[in-house]
């Protein structure tokens, strides 16, 4: 090929290279995605004569590694600044991105990748998302360079590029393609040389003549040489990287049996001595290769909510400026408090508070809701929704890393992190199991070649594929993967990885209030003055109390936003979870909560068993402030489900002990609590786990913080805080209960799916490995077997993918009730 050099950089770039810039009319080469971005963000700043003006090309530093040369684009700071943040909440010294990683085949691909970099001194945590081939990766700058850490990743067999939804979509299509065309090759080279051998089998010595024999022999050997040399490829590419590596994964075996068996089955053709397998070669290509494309083509379709997400975001936002005239800017380049237009039929690029008196918006990608819902001025609107009839303005709250997608997208990553205990004893079971394996292939070998040299050969080849742990290794994660995409399309995010595995094991759950079995769409129902001590009139307190409110994440203060008044503003506010919120506000400190809280020194009590809050003024009382909210239309039905499950079920709220019982009455709920403080809540989840209850806390605010880190499994609602989002193994994105009830039917149908896997693949284990070992099946039976048992298990794990219409089962017997 001819070779040229890279326009930015000067580096070698081979004639087909794919990367390439548009400049001055001209098509400039570009040897890699870094150089590209690099030289689009100069042309787009508006620095293009720098290439005009320039006498050389930027010098590399001489004493690099020649390993990392090329990924020392990817440690410029304008670079990482379009796919790097900083984790809010964490020190600003940690980084985080996500790749698309190159290579991936298995299960155990991402083992490699995982150890080899955590092992790296710098690197906090990595993580291989295998439904799209993602690598989340957090590390420490100060400690590691990312062109080091790329460096590794390519050294070791998977090149990888910051990730991009649209790059993606465009790799997983090129991927597939080549699979099928891989894929093609194999069943026809399958069937003419089956075709082939036919002869081979049935004719009687003398049957044929000689010429006719050596005629489809080498017709045999040049079909299985295009299979070999095309479509088992990635299998010796797999095995020759995982050796480099010092791993054994599953293509080690595969690769020894298929070029084994191809090149034994060329001796015999040009020997003229001996049996030939070329139909047992094609037939394990193709079979092994249908499997992982029924593989690939199953992830691909339960894990593409994160491409999917990533492309609600549109690139272009229209901004507005002082005079209230439109600007049409990159969505990247949104920041808070920009104001922005979205049309009727565009998608929100920001997550914003709605500014327009009213709008209708479609946030089935986020919350799996495919009616459009209603907002009101004032209310959030999310990046990634779809304005359904009239335009729309908002105030930028959140842009680019930091909106509720991004988010989505990355608690979606973190629950890959954490591969379920289970998954994790199988894939050591897989590495044990493939040394084992070879060992066993070899002893196979060296016994048979005392008993029968001549089938010493065919009997090791059958060993070696009847037992390759495809099935073993499926088992779970093609499991989880369809159960993921399952609860993700009925608005629930798995956030953990054992959060499924703990799911099917609940005990009890224990709902907040305020929220959580309400709708959280607080109202401000009546205010009642203390005449005694009240000096200011109605509008003024409320006027106050909407200050003392403006900053918490309760949603008790979205009842408040109506009396917000930028003249009136609260200092050193101050939340108490469970009691109140305390700030300074015109020259004074005012409190609103609980009676005892904000006037401890008066003994009050409400005006009656409603949800009222005391505003007091340097510890007097102001008014009484009642709070409604309505019960959630689905909570009651989600309630007798979970009883009709087995389940116990309990609320637990900090509000007072009369609006707690009114509401367990209404629902028909026997054990309840009011009036708990946080530690309160923890202390009490705490007893029930000594008493040996496995318990998922269902809450919002962030006064449930505590409990949801304490509980077994910690639910959060759609309107949770960002640190009770943090603290939750699950995540409700509707604002429906019900989500619940289906997220316990998925996690004790994956259990059950996944334990008939894990059987059914060591059952067949059991069987074939003796009868292969004692030469009764033959090499064509292995390759089917093999195939049939993966294919099984993956036909299996589907079967989670499946809505099921009728009531959740109890564990125990139906209809029981705790």
């Amino acid at each position: 090929m001819m070779a040229t050099s890279c326009y930015h950089c000067g580096s070698a770039v081979d004639g087909d290279n794919r990367w390439s810039l548009e400049l001055n009319g001209l098509t400039q080469p570009l040897c890699c995605p870094g150089c590209l971005a690099v030289a689009q963000a100069i042309i787009d700043g508006g620095l293009g004569r720098y290439y005009q003006l320039r006498t050389a090309t930027p010098e590399r530093p001489i004493n690099a590694p020649l390993d990392t040369r090329r990924w020392q684009l990817f440690d410029d700071p304008v670079l990482q600044a379009r796919f790097v943040r900083t984790d809010q909440g964490q020190d600003n010294d940690e980084s985080i991105a996500t790749f698309a990683v190159d290579g991936i085949t298995c299960a155990a691909c991402a083992w490699l990748i995982e150890h080899r970099l955590n092992a790296i001194e710098g690197v906090i945590s990595s993580a291989i998302n295998l439904s799209e081939h993602r690598l989340r990766l957090s590390w420490r700058p100060a400690s590691v360079a990312l062109s080091r850490l790329l460096a590794e990743l390519a050294a070791i067999g998977y090149p990888s590029q910051p990730w991009s939804p649209d790059e993606a979509q465009q790799r997983l299509k090129h991927q597939s393609r080549r699979m099928v065309r891989r894929l093609i090759i194999a069943a026809v080279g399958m069937m003419q040389v089956l075709m082939f051998s036919i002869p081979h089998y049935v004719a009687v010595p003398g049957d044929l003549s000689h010429n006719f024999e050596r005629l489809f022999a080498w017709l045999a050997v040049a079909l299985t040489t295009s299979v070999v040399l095309y479509s088992a490829q990635p299998f010796f590419g797999g095995a020759w990287r995982d050796i480099r590596s010092r791993v054994l994964g599953m293509d080690v075996p595969v690769a020894v049996a298929i070029g084994g068996a191809y090149i034994a089955s060329l001796w015999s053709v040009v020997s003229q001595r001996g049996d030939m397998y070329f139909d047992s070669v094609c037939m394990f290509t193709f079979f092994l290769l249908f499997g992982r494309y029924i593989e690939a083509r199953t992830r691909h379709h339960h894990g593409r909510i994160g491409n999917a997400l990533s492309g609600t975001i549109p690139d272009a936002a229209l901004r507005l400026d002082d005079q209230h005239h439109e600007q049409v800017i990159p969505a990247t380049e949104l920041m808070a408090g920009d104001r922005v237009r979205v049309l009727a039929g565009a998608q929100v690029p920001a997550d914003g508070t709605l500014l327009s008196p009213y709008a209708s918006v479609d946030e089935s990608m986020l919350s799996g809701e495919s009616v459009p819902a209603s907002r009101a001025r004032g209310d959030i609107i999310h990046a990634g929704s779809l304005v359904v009839d009239t335009p729309l303005e908002l105030s930028v709250t959140r842009a680019g890393h930091a909106t509720r997608v991004a988010s989505i997208i990355d608690l979606s990553d973190r629950a890959f992190a954490e591969r379920p205990r289970l998954a994790r004893a199988v894939e050591r079971v897989a590495h044990h199991f493939i040394l084992g394996l070879l060992l066993i292939s070899a002893a196979v070998a060296a016994i048979w070649w005392q008993i029968d040299p001549a089938r010493s050969l065919w009997v090791t080849l059958s060993v070696l594929v009847v037992t390759c742990p495809c099935a073993l290794a499926l088992a779970t994660p093609i499991s989880l993967t369809v159960a993921h995409g399952r609860l993700r399309r009925a608005g629930v995010l798995v956030t953990r990885g054992d959060a499924l595995e703990v799911l099917a094991s609940i005990d009890r759950v224990v709902f907040d209030k305020t929220g959580t079995l309400t709708q959280g769409q607080m109202v401000l129902g009546d205010c009642r003055i203390i005449p005694a001590t009240a000096t200011l009139d109605n509008h003024q307190l409320l006027t106050v109390a909407a200050a003392l409110e403006s900053a918490s994440e309760h949603p008790i203060a979205r009842a408040f936003r109506p009396w917000r008044n930028d003249t009136v503003r609260a200092s050193d506010i101050r939340n108490h979870p469970g009691q109140g919120v305390q700030a300074q506000c015109l020259g004074t400190e005012w409190r609103i909560g609980r009676a005892d809280f904000a006037a401890a020194d008066h003994d009050l009590q409400p005006p009656s068993d409603a949800n009222w809050l005391l505003l007091a003024r340097a510890g007097k009382p102001m008014a009484w402030l009642g709070v409604e909210d309505d019960i959630r239309a689905d909570t009651a039905t989600t309630l007798q489900h979970l009883r009709d499950a087995g389940l116990s079920v309990e609320i637990l709220s900090g509000d007072r002990i009369s609006s707690v019982a009114s509401m367990a009455r209404r629902l028909g709920v026997c054990q309840w609590r009011g009036a708990a403080l946080p530690q309160d809540k923890l202390d009490h989840v705490r007893t029930l786990q000594q008493q040996n209850q496995r318990v998922a806390m269902v809450g919002d605010g962030i006064n449930d913080i505590a409990v949801l880190a304490g509980a077994d499994l910690a639910i959060a609602m759609p309107g949770a805080s960002d640190l009770a989002r943090s603290h939750a193994d699950i995540l409700l994105l509707g604002e429906k209960l019900g989500g619940i009830t289906e997220a316990i039917d998925v996690a004790r149908t994956t259990q059950r799916i996944i334990r008939q896997n894990l059987s059914w693949a060591t059952l067949y284990n059991v069987i074939a490995l003796p009868l292969a070992i004692a030469g009764l099946v033959p090499p064509w039976l292995a390759v089917i077997g093999m195939s049939a048992s993966s294919l099984l298990v993956i036909g299996n794990s589907l079967r989670l993918g499946a809505r099921q219409g009728r009531r959740m089962q109890s564990r125990n017997t139906p209809g029981t009730s705790r």
